[in-house]
C-alpha cells in the first residue's frame, strides 16, 4: 500500500515539473501584462517600462520561469499588482472561503447522492426511481449559471431565506455565535446549489452498479442463507456498487473547487473561483499563475487520493 502511494507521488514531480511550464507557457502568451491598465494618455512610456524591468518581465522567457518555480517552490509566488500585496496572502484569504463552501457542498452531494442512489437501485422502475432518473436528467442538462440564478431568485429574492451576496455581513464580531450563524447562512444556498449539480454523476454510477449487482451470485447466495434484505443492499451490494464512486470521490473534490468559480461569480461569493475571474480580468499574472498551478496539483493530488480510496474499498487491484 505504501509503496503504492510513494511511486505515485514519485511519478507526480514530472507531471508537475510539465504542468508548470504549461501554465508559465500559456501566461505569457496572454495579451498584455500586469501595466497595461495602467496606461492613460497621461502614462510617462518610460515609467512603464522601468515597472517591466523591475519585475523582470523584460528577460528571457527561461529565466524568467526558472526565477518563478524557485520562488514557487519556497511558497513565495510574487507580489500581485493589483491588490499590491503577496500573492500567497490573497490566495490564503480567499482560499478558506473555497474549502468550507467545498465541504459543506461535498457533505450534501454525497447526503443526496447515496441515498437516491441506493433507493433507485433497488426499486428499479418505481415512481421514486422515475422520479431520480428525471432529476439526473434536469442535473445534467441544467448549466450551473442557470440554476444559481433560478436558486438565488427564489430562496434569495422571492422568499428572502438566505443572503444572495458574500461571505458575511459586515459589523458582526468575529467569534462570535452570531458570527458563525451569518457565515453558515451565507454558504448553505451556493452550496445546495452547488451539490445539485455535482450529485448526477455518483446518483447514475450507484443506480446502474445496484442494479446490476442485484442478480449476482454473491447477492443469491447471501439471500439463500437468510441474510435480511436490508443487510444484502447494506453489507454486499452497496460495497461492490460503491467501487466506481470511490473511484471518482477525489475528482468530485478538485471538482467542487473548479465549479466554484461559476458559483462563487454569480453568488458573489469572495472565494478562489471569484478571484481567479477578477485576476482574469485584471491581468493580475501572478495569481493567474499561481491558481492554475495550485488547482493543477489539487487535481493530481485528487485523482492520487482517488486510487488510495479505491484500493482500500477493494484491496484486490493494489499494485504489489
Amino acid at each position: 500500500m505504501w509503496k503504492t502511494i510513494l511511486r505515485r507521488v514519485i511519478l507526480m514531480i514530472p507531471q508537475i515539473i510539465i504542468l508548470s511550464m504549461f501554465i508559465f507557457a500559456l501566461a505569457k502568451a496572454m495579451p498584455g501584462d500586469p501595466f497595461t491598465g495602467l496606461i492613460t494618455p497621461n502614462t510617462d512610456p518610460n515609467r512603464i517600462e522601468e515597472l517591466r524591468e523591475e519585475a523582470g518581465l523584460n528577460d528571457p522567457w527561461p529565466t524568467q520561469y526558472v526565477n518563478w518555480v524557485k520562488k514557487a517552490v519556497k511558497g513565495d509566488f510574487g507580489v500581485s499588482y493589483v491588490k499590491k500585496m503577496p500573492v500567497s496572502r490573497v490566495i490564503a484569504d480567499k482560499a478558506v472561503n473555497t474549502i468550507w463552501l467545498s465541504t459543506f457542498a461535498l457533505i450534501l452531494t454525497y447526503a443526496i447522492a447515496l441515498p437516491f442512489g441506493m433507493l433507485a437501485g433497488r426499486y428499479q422502475n418505481s415512481f421514486f426511481d422515475r422520479f431520480v432518473v428525471a432529476y439526473n436528467y434536469i442535473s445534467f442538462a441544467v448549466p450551473p449559471f442557470v440554476l444559481s440564478l433560478l436558486m438565488m431568485y427564489a430562496f434569495g429574492y422571492k422568499l428572502a431565506w438566505f443572503p444572495t451576496n458574500g461571505s458575511g455581513t459586515v459589523g458582526i464580531p468575529h467569534g462570535t455565535l452570531e458570527f458563525y450563524v451569518d457565515k453558515f447562512q451565507h454558504i448553505i444556498l451556493p452550496a445546495i446549489t452547488q451539490a445539485l449539480l455535482a450529485t448526477a454523476v455518483t446518483i447514475q454510477y450507484l443506480r446502474t452498479e445496484v442494479i446490476d449487482s442485484k442478480g449476482l451470485d454473491y447477492v443469491k447466495t447471501a439471500r439463500s442463507k437468510g441474510v435480511p434484505e436490508g443487510k444484502v443492499y447494506t453489507r454486499h451490494i452497496f460495497r461492490n456498487a460503491s467501487l466506481p464512486v470511490a473511484s471518482t470521490f477525489g475528482y468530485e473534490i478538485t471538482g467542487l473547487i473548479g465549479g466554484s468559480i461559476f458559483i462563487e461569480t454569480i453568488f458573489g461569493y469572495p472565494g478562489i473561483g471569484k478571484l481567479f475571474i477578477d485576476s482574469l480580468n485584471g491581468r493580475d499574472y501572478s495569481v493567474i499563475t499561481a491558481l492554475v498551478l495550485i488547482l493543477g496539483i489539487a487535481t493530481l493530488v485528487g485523482t492520487l487520493l482517488s486510487d488510495i480510496i479505491l484500493s482500500i474499498v477493494d484491496p484486490r487491484i493494489r499494485i504489489q
